[in-house]
């Protein structure tokens, strides 16, 4: 039968759904040239405004069966915009469902994605305010008191000003607020604001924690681990011992040392916030079709030209987009992996041997994305492999499969240095913790490719 709905055609609604997704788009913080979108109260009501349209256009359509066949030509219709490739990803589930809920929608944008600001808090709850304010006036005549009725009951029911004291000990959930709001739901837009500070307030909370965690963590192996300094002083102490020198087990114990000294450095990296920080973005950008996020690093790099600092970022950024999926796990492992002794001649000979074994071998547990990464990252190293000497020599090894064409010519880097035939500049000798590249691909992530399932 078709689109039967009298009020508004089928392509004047997704004309204005197109129009909407621009307005959440802003609403999420920023414009379309990446600069921060900047809202006012007045420019806020508008939107919720859009959202109550929408959130009462499929309610009707809902409300009969009339107009059964016009809700899934709507839902048709906005599946084939949603599909389309340049469609923004954050907003890819918008559905006709989505738009039943349109206030709920508008306001967790504004609440849970922008950087909520003193100016943008108080944009937004006078906004919010004013909303419910107008609709209560058209009901009740003491509308004023009414709706700080409903205020107070809200307060005193989620507990939003009394507070008790955190305990450290206290599992979070004990002293969260104790009723949940559905936003779904919710009759004003008081209760979707509570409810949205009260899950981004959670969010918080929880990074918070995540952070506080890491810090200890981080400190502890900063306690524990070798400086470099450390290691010459033990290295002369275990070379003047007379005892260990006739056990001839002063090479071993110092390189035991140096080993301990590289592990704790790496494992730093990658518990560091800042490393933490790049894995979530590269999440976030690679997670988009491969043409978005190749304009995206396109762009990063026109910018960096000139300065191998930025570009080292892009390359560091590309390497954790490999590894963002199994992220838990190799740090899981890394951390469980105990020292095993290997001399550099034997370490460089078995990265010989497993270089030319699966230089050709098919991986099957890679995706198509880490593929398309792996691909990307090779045409910006082209002639410029040096730039791996200055990351983190566990992700590098980690992050590049032994049988990419990428290793090879990472490999091959390799020989050159060591036989005095590299070209460039930059030598890897100059890098003190460039043997872990050699011995974490050997001893720590043996196989073809570092995969978790």
């Amino acid at each position: 039968m078709g689109w039967n709905y009298p009020e508004i055609s089928l392509e004047e609604m997704m004309k204005l759904i197109k129009g909407f997704v621009d307005i959440l788009i802003l609403a999420s913080g920023c414009q379309s040239s990446g600069l921060p979108a900047h809202w006012d109260a007045q420019n806020i009501k508008k939107a919720l405004q859009w959202g109550i349209f929408f959130e009462n256009v499929v309610s009707h359509l809902c409300s009969s069966e009339v107009y059964l066949d016009s809700l899934k030509e709507l839902d048709t219709s906005v599946t084939e915009i949603t599909s389309n490739r340049s469609f923004p990803q954050g907003l890819s589930h918008l559905s006709t469902a989505v738009l039943s809920k349109g206030r709920a929608f508008v306001c967790e944008h504004f609440i849970c994605t922008l950087p909520l600001s003193d100016a943008h808090l108080e944009a937004f709850l006078r906004a919010a305010i004013e909303m419910d304010l107008n609709e209560l006036m058209e009901k009740e005549h003491d509308c004023l008191n009414i709706y700080l009725s409903k205020l107070t009951l809200l307060d005193s029911t989620v507990n939003l000003v009394h507070e008790p004291m955190r305990d450290s000990t206290m599992p979070s959930s004990e002293i969260a607020p104790t009723m949940e709001i559905d936003m779904s739901t919710a009759e004003d837009f008081a209760h979707l604001a509570v409810q949205g500070f009260l899950k981004r307030q959670s969010a918080v909370s929880c990074i918070s924690t995540v952070k506080s965690g890491l810090n200890i963590l981080s400190s502890a192996i900063k306690r524990d681990s070798w400086t470099s300094s450390d290691n010459s002083l033990v290295e002369v102490h275990l070379r003047q011992d007379r005892s260990l020198a006739l056990t001839g087990n002063v090479g071993t114990l110092v390189d035991f040392v140096t080993w301990s000294c590289w592990k704790s450095k790496n494992l730093l990296y990658f518990l560091d916030m800042r490393t933490i920080r790049l894995v979530s973005g590269a999440s976030m950008i690679f997670s988009a079709p491969k043409f978005q996020w190749v304009q995206v690093l396109e762009r990063l790099h026109i910018s960096a030209e000139g300065s191998d600092d930025k570009l080292s970022e892009i390359i560091e950024l590309l390497l954790l987009g490999c590894i963002a999926s199994r992220w838990s796990c190799l740090i899981e492992h890394f951390t469980s992996i105990s020292y095993n002794p290997l001399s550099i001649s034997q370490q460089y000979q078995k990265l010989w041997e497993r270089g030319l074994q699966n230089f050709y071998a098919k991986e099957e547990m890679m995706s198509s994305k880490e593929s398309c990464i792996l691909e990307y990252l090779a045409g910006i190293l082209s002639g410029r492999l040096h730039q791996l000497w200055k990351l983190s020599p566990a992700l590098v090894a980690v992050a590049i499969p032994s049988w990419s064409m990428l290793y090879r010519l990472y490999f091959n880097e390799i020989e050159a240095q060591f036989k005095g035939e590299s070209l460039t500049r930059f030598s890897i000798f100059n890098c003190p913790c460039f043997i872990i590249v050699i011995r974490i691909k050997i001893i720590i992530f043996p196989g073809k490719y570092f995969y978790f399932s």
